[in-house]
């Protein structure tokens, strides 16, 4: 690409400076976006990629932060997300912002939607829907409901919505974190769409083999600072380049190195079977048997419905399911887990994918969150010593090596790695003999990853069963001291970590969707 021919910016952040307090989040931020370009924003959790975000969207209003926002030639001073809106500034938020008992128009247009004399015109809302939906891609009625289809179409529905708003600078965050390969590939191509017809979109993911095949140029945060923005066009671009820009040292591997120490059988399930929730004659889990061992990582694979999730809910505690019937052992002894608190006295653990709305009480302070699954543990006849959940919460903050200011931070200001931390700190304070790990490093950066696997290893070797539920399937293999492949509520494939491989496990799901078709 010739720099001379290159068209100005559609947007240019100078200098931006952000403080909280005494911390300073961002630090004489620079960003260039140039029309009909994907931009990608990489850093680990806590650079600041999503408070610069904040501070273009208005959500951080002009006057509360330093530096420039010079937007299709002018300075703005936006004072509200409703100012950056008007000028076509959009920004999905990873958390989807979508009513899920509205319909898909509803929600397109819950903010001014067209009307006649002052009544909403449902006819002209129904006909622009199914223009917008035409231009994502999505072929379900306008009047579905959100809480009726996937999280790809969700993501989806929110990209209409901001094409219903005449969107010229589309922000996405995490886009594709909870996404499967397929709605993924779909999501990312329609971003390439976009820019074809002249609408620029800054990408912030930690997905960096998907930012390295859409973006046009990578801007690197680390510690509230710009540390270089890299031309896609101009030169090769390599994972391990952005790696060392976003955590300031080589990671020799993605995976720390680890030798097993496997024992005896820990946890094992016989003939286990699962129903779905609300409709009786749908079975989720079919006549499963699983074990794990003594110091063993065992990672689940498969495709997003596969039923890893609603197997490993149902095991604990019996929060998934209907009419479940099977048997489970732990240590060679048949144990109860037909309720939470039972499934803990076990010596079961499930860390869940959703730890924002499952794992943690983000408006409580890390001291609480830390001791919430083992009360008894900091309690004196029924009363919780401040100073002994004090201890607990410093001795793992240490530990886990939690960044924050202390244990009495709110533990929805951290970051996610940190956030996932918290989460651990908690399970393994109850002191289980099996943790069950569901998408343990999902929206997390790659130097957060890499402290996440040291401490997944360092529960195996103190003589843990650890079970691994990922939909990144070089994380299973990198980790992992053997993978089950599930699909369509079975097991259908087995590898020791010698011999498996992406190949093997994609053979044995698709071998299956061919049977079952």
């Amino acid at each position: 690409m010739d720099v001379m021919t290159e068209p100005p910016p559609i947007l240019e952040m100078r200098n931006i400076s952000k403080r909280f307090g005494n911390v300073a989040a961002l630090s004489d931020v620079t960003l260039a976006v140039r029309p009909g370009e994907i931009h990608a924003v990489v850093g680990e959790n806590g650079a600041g990629k999503s408070t610069l975000m904040k501070v273009l969207s208005g959500v951080y209003p002009h006057g509360s932060y330093d530096g420039e926002i010079i937007y299709e030639g002018e300075e703005r001073r936006f004072s509200t997300i409703n100012d950056s809106e008007a000028l076509g500034i959009i920004i999905i938020h990873q958390e989807l912002a979508l009513i899920p008992l509205l319909s898909i128009a509803e929600n397109i247009f819950l903010v001014g939607p067209p009307s006649r004399f002052g009544v909403i015109d449902r006819s002209e809302v129904h006909r622009r829907t199914l223009q917008l939906l035409a231009k994502v891609g999505l072929s379900d009625a306008p009047d579905t409901l959100i809480t009726n289809i996937g999280i790809g179409k969700q993501q989806l529905v929110e990209i209409a919505k901001a094409l219903s708003k005449q969107v010229r600078l589309l922000i996405l965050d995490e886009p594709t974190a909870s996404l499967n390969e397929t709605d993924s590939a779909a999501l990312l191509d329609l971003l390439v769409e976009f820019r074809s017809h002249g609408i620029s979109s800054i990408l912030i993911s930690h997905k960096l083999n998907e930012i390295s095949k859409v973006a046009d140029q990578i801007t690197v945060l680390r510690d509230g600072r710009t540390v270089e923005t890299l031309n896609c066009h101009a030169q090769v671009v390599e994972e391990d380049h952005i790696i060392r820009s976003m955590v300031d040292r080589d990671l020799e591997s993605r995976f720390p190195k680890h030798t097993p120490r496997i024992g005896e059988t820990i946890l094992a399930v016989h003939g286990w079977s699962v129903y779905h929730p609300q409709h009786v004659g749908r079975q989720m889990i079919r006549n499963i048997n699983f074990h794990v061992r003594k110091g063993e990582i065992v990672g689940i694979a498969g495709l997003m419905g596969a039923g890893r999730t609603e197997f490993a809910m149902s095991l604990f505690g019996r929060m998934y399911g209907q009419n479940i019937t099977g048997r489970v052992e732990i240590e060679g002894k048949a144990c109860d887990v037909s309720t939470v608190p039972r499934a803990i006295a076990a010596g079961l653990a499930y860390v869940t994918e959703d730890r924002k709305h499952l794992g943690l009480l983000l408006g409580e302070d890390i001291r609480k969150n830390v001791s919430l699954a083992n009360l008894g543990a900091v309690s004196a006849r029924g009363v919780i010593d401040d100073i002994r959940e004090l201890r607990v919460a410093d001795g793992y903050r240490s530990r886990m090596q939690i960044r924050c200011s202390s244990v009495y931070q709110e533990t929805g200001k951290l970051s996610g790695g940190n956030q996932q931390k918290v989460v651990l700190s908690k399970w393994l304070f109850a002191d289980p003999k099996v943790l069950i790990l569901d998408e343990p490093t999902r929206g997390i950066d790659v130097g957060a990853k890499y402290e996440i696997y040291t401490i997944i290893n360092e529960l195996a070797d103190s003589g843990r069963g650890v079970v691994v539920i990922s939909s990144e399937m070089p994380e299973l293999l990198g980790i992992c001291d053997r993978i089950c492949v599930m699909n369509e509520g079975v097991f259908v494939g087995e590898f020791d970590q010698a011999g498996a491989s992406q190949e093997s496990i994609m053979r044995a799901i698709m071998r299956n969707r061919e049977q079952v078709l």
